[in-house]
């Protein structure tokens, strides 16, 4: 999770009443604007639940107003704050914290919970309409959508949604996986562009397909992604392969086409726009897929021949990214985007490489999503459960209540101090007999 807070904003309540709030940007999208008094409780809430884990500082009040130079003082303070305590994954993945986050997207938009159609896409285009509540959560949505299209409950998270944009070239680009913290309707309802939620994998061991491809709606949702991903470019394989896969499209035999589409390069990976890196030299145009465990490169040599490289994840010791806005002439501001991680190139060497794209956040969400399938890979657990819910006035009610004071929360070794380096809990060190 990608935290910043590059200015802030005067914003009018219900009552009309003005106050300073800090614009959240998480994961590359404005999320909320929060005052800092709501931050403040938050911190409150967290230490009383958390106690010492929590070890991230959060700035202290201020009697008097404060001046400029401090407000500045204060966003930097905050901004290293969320980037703090988000780096524990029982805090950030706490109800505490995605529920303090929905609310926050809710109040910025003064949105009221009321019945909505979303339309939810499956990568084949065709959609299913969902008549959910404007604040139901991701996995509210979610949820609702597989349980409208018949998939098996165990089956649900699986899959995810995605946040797809039209670009002017007709290209679809994803530009992030919703998470829990926010509210699908919200969150499209506020961009500009043309936006869709769409099902992907939720997953990148290919064997978890084994499973899914013996219920007929799963196969179906694997399948369709397949075709959108190899007619895309993606997939890589001979022109025999190619013409095979034509043929079981046209006779239907989709199981058939899966297991062949398996065996092909890339399969699996989700492929990035061009950009560059300073590996092997500076200034180096790339193209960078993730997949398999691992980031993959391919860049163009000066004889105009495609060399390729692979970075496995277990190799980075670290990883983290780099924000920094400049102005154009129009005064437009823009944001340049970086993605750093520290490989271990040899038993003695770890070197910094570098990725330069305006997909940097995705990158690197997509490498914390792959050690985080490894960890639970090794731990032999499973994902999470549906949740069984009921609507009562309108609104949705949980089965597992939450019953008075607060969670009991076992202690965990305090995460990495640079609030903007991501620890690489799978890392390996390696011979050279490895290389």
């Amino acid at each position: 999770m990608h935290f910043s807070i590059p200015d802030t904003v005067e914003v009018k309540d219900r009552s009309g009443s003005t106050f300073l709030a800090y614009n959240i940007h998480i994961n590359g999208a404005l999320h909320s604007a929060v005052r800092f008094s709501d931050l403040y409780q938050f911190n409150e809430q967290l230490k009383k639940e958390y106690g010492n884990r929590i070890t991230a500082r959060f700035p202290p009040r201020k009697i008097l107003s404060l001046t400029a130079v401090q407000v500045e003082e204060r966003r930097d303070q905050l901004e290293k704050y969320l980037q703090g305590i988000c780096q524990d994954p029982d805090v950030a993945n706490s109800s505490t914290f995605t529920d303090f986050l929905r609310n926050c997207q809710k109040e910025t938009l003064q949105a009221l919970s009321e019945t909505v159609t979303l339309d939810v896409y499956l990568m084949n285009g065709s959609k299913v309409s969902l008549k959910v509540l404007s604040t139901d959560s991701t996995d509210d949505v979610l949820e609702a959508a597989m349980r409208e299209i018949k998939l098996s409950e165990e089956l649900f998270h699986y899959f995810a949604l995605f946040l797809i944009k039209r670009e002017e070239d007709g290209e679809a680009t994803i530009q992030r996986k919703l998470q829990e913290f926010e509210c699908p309707y919200l969150s499209v309802k506020n961009l500009k562009g043309t936006h869709r939620i769409a099902v992907r994998k939720n997953f990148w061991d290919s064997k978890l397909e084994d499973r899914i491809i013996e219920d007929k709606i799963g196969m179906n949702l694997l399948y369709v992604q397949a075709i959108s991903d190899i007619e895309r470019g993606w997939v890589v394989g001979p022109k025999e392969a190619y013409s095979r896969l034509e043929e079981l499209k046209e006779t239907g035999s989709k199981k058939e086409y899966l297991r062949l589409a398996r065996m092909m390069k890339y399969y699996g990976f989700i492929q990035f726009k061009p950009c560059f890196t300073n590996y092997p030299t500076d200034n180096t145009r790339v193209l960078i897929s993730c997949g398999d465990r691992e980031l993959n490169f391919r860049l163009q040599t000066e004889d105009n021949k495609i060399q390729e490289g692979s970075f496995k994840v277990t190799r980075m010791r670290c990883w983290r990214i780099t924000s920094s806005q400049t102005t154009t002439d129009e005064g437009k501001k823009e944001e340049s985007l970086e993605l750093a991680f520290e490989y271990l190139l040899t038993r003695d060497c770890l070197q910094w490489i570098t990725v330069y794209s305006g997909q940097a956040i995705l990158m690197s969400l997509c490498l914390q999503s792959i050690v985080d399938e490894i960890i639970r890979l090794k731990q032999n657990k499973s994902l999470k459960a549906p949740r069984h819910k009921e609507r009562t006035n309108g609104n949705f009610q949980r089965d597992n209540k939450v019953q008075g004071g607060y969670a009991q929360v076992p202690q965990r070794q305090a995460p990495p101090s640079d609030d903007n380096t991501k620890t690489n809990e799978v890392f390996e060190g390696i011979g050279n007999d490895d290389l």
